[in-house]
């Protein structure tokens, strides 16, 4: 496997979802916003952050994160709708993401198929 950040795309109905792999980090940073850029502009509103495979996550990481979030959610439904949801959190990143007060903004599921329901 190379170095850094590797995201493959998927979508299930109106939902995209990226596949994230290796270090969500200063220098995956850039490629996740690129690629989350990419798929905005291509016309999803809906997107999962699978990060089953995400062995570091940083500060920059959660700052990617954010921003994504941002992207994808109008400004008026920022407390009503979740445009972006996380899936498949290790447990150490889950709990970096719980103690920085992250997932009070992104739910994250257990399961891409539990994310994917809960667009329904």
């Amino acid at each position: 496997m190379k170095d850094g950040l590797q995201i493959t795309k998927s979508n299930e109905g109106k939902v995209t979802i990226l596949h994230l792999t290796g270090a969500l980090d200063a220098v995956g940073e850039e490629t996740v916003l690129a690629f989350a850029r990419d798929v905005y502009d291509a016309g999803s509103r809906f997107l999962i952050l699978d990060l089953a495979n995400v062995s570091i996550l940083t500060s920059a990481g959660m700052r990617a994160m954010h921003k994504v979030f941002k992207m994808f959610t109008p400004r008026e439904e920022m407390y009503k709708v979740h445009h972006v949801k996380l899936c498949r959190a290790p447990q150490e990143l889950y709990q970096s993401l719980g103690v920085t007060g992250f997932l009070q903004n992104i739910p994250s599921y257990e399961t891409l198929q539990e994310a994917l329901d809960s667009f329904s």
